[in-house]
């Protein structure tokens, strides 16, 4: 269930963050719930509900304990600037 809520906020503030939802192609309102959930799953650490794509996307990768990943990271930079 959406509610409305107001908020006074720098007017600068307010322009640049109405500018990145833009470039990202994402309501303003979307963000800062976005935010808003992110602080609050750190605070409490506990899972949030739909709706945080940060949470959603995080683990979903499962990366390989024997690899070495910064010495192949490494080598690839050295590879890519020789």
């Amino acid at each position: 269930m959406n509610t409305k809520l107001t908020l006074n906020l720098n007017k600068e503030i307010i322009q640049r963050a109405k500018d990145y939802a833009k470039e990202h192609n994402i309501s303003l309102s979307f963000l800062i719930e976005n935010y808003l959930q992110k602080i609050i799953s750190d605070y409490k650490s506990e899972s949030i509900s739909k709706g945080s794509i940060v949470n959603e996307l995080s683990g979903i990768i499962k990366l390989d304990s024997e690899v070495n990943y910064q010495e192949d990271h490494m080598d690839y930079l050295t590879e890519k600037y020789k």
